[in-house]
């Protein structure tokens, strides 16, 4: 016989293997997050990666990875690239050291 825990365990992962086969769960709740083009971003302000990192404060090889897709931005680092993307100067001013 198996605990409570050991039983909530199995239903909720019986869950995940139904959501991630398409189909709806009933009291699951899905967040959708932007996974905001890090390369596109950069471009647009025309920086080099190196510069882009420094300016920003954001370790080199995380922009590396994100832009070559090893890793994606955190919903807080997203969040921080949207407001670049929509306010670069502004985030360059508030970060400057």
């Amino acid at each position: 016989m198996m605990s409570k825990f050991a039983d909530e365990l199995v239903e909720s992962l019986q869950q995940a293997a139904a959501h991630a086969k398409g189909r709806k769960v009933k009291g699951m709740r899905v967040t959708r997050m932007e996974i905001p083009d890090v390369k596109a971003i950069r471009r647009s302000l025309r920086m080099s990666q190196h510069r882009f990192a420094e300016a920003f404060r954001i370790p080199l090889p995380t922009i590396k990875n994100w832009e070559q897709g090893r890793r994606n931005p955190d919903a807080p680092a997203a969040a921080y690239l949207l407001a670049i993307k929509r306010r670069p100067k502004e985030v360059m001013e508030a970060v400057a050291g």
